[in-house]
């Protein structure tokens, strides 16, 4: 494995471990009708991610940066882009391979066409600006929301606690200036 590789797998797995530290309770006072999720399964969660990711760069055959990786109680969404259904189909199959893996829903699309270098810097931005503006949203309150973007094309997905949430997520997506069109690739924590 070269060190390019070993250095992007390292990184996920710091970032897979840091994601835990966000995992504690809100300072919301409101009284909560049952725990959804443990510390527990949200560590396991963080561990299924980081081995999918990491499958996903170990194959030559994806290009895996722009596939992200969500787990919610062992069921794994995949999102972004891929350039072909061969590849999205292979994503597929990685993940479903993986140890505690109970479910793989497949939110990803096929690219479109290629994108220039000035392309991908603009949907750098519009990333950055979405996200930005749905972390300051007072509806949305999730950081569980991806935002991926290709040629003005934002893909929103991940989870979020109800209907309004992801109304509210697409509206705010929609008024970043750049964004041509957003996709909701969003699931409603059950």
């Amino acid at each position: 494995m070269n060190i390019k590789n070993r250095l992007i797998i390292l990184a996920i797995m710091v970032v897979g471990s840091l994601s835990i530290a966000g995992c504690g309770k809100s300072g919301d006072k409101e009284p909560q009708a049952e725990a959804k999720t443990t510390v527990g399964t949200e560590i396991d969660d963080s561990v299924i991610t980081t081995k999918v990711k990491s499958a996903l760069l170990k194959d030559t055959g994806l290009e895996s940066l722009d596939i992200k990786v969500e787990t919610r109680r062992g069921e794994v969404q995949l999102s972004g882009f891929v350039e072909s259904q061969n590849q999205m189909d292979r994503a597929i199959a990685i993940a479903q391979e993986v140890k505690g893996v109970r479910n793989v829903d497949n939110k990803m699309n096929i690219k479109t066409r290629d994108t220039s270098v000035g392309t991908k810097v603009d949907d750098s931005v519009i990333t950055t600006q979405v996200k930005d503006a749905l972390l300051n949203d007072p509806i949305i309150k999730s950081f569980d929301i991806s935002v991926v973007t290709r040629d003005g094309e934002v893909q929103l997905s991940g989870f979020v606690e109800n209907q309004t949430q992801i109304d509210r997520a697409i509206e705010v997506a929609q008024e970043v200036e750049g964004v041509k069109n957003v996709l909701n690739e969003m699931s409603i924590n059950e």
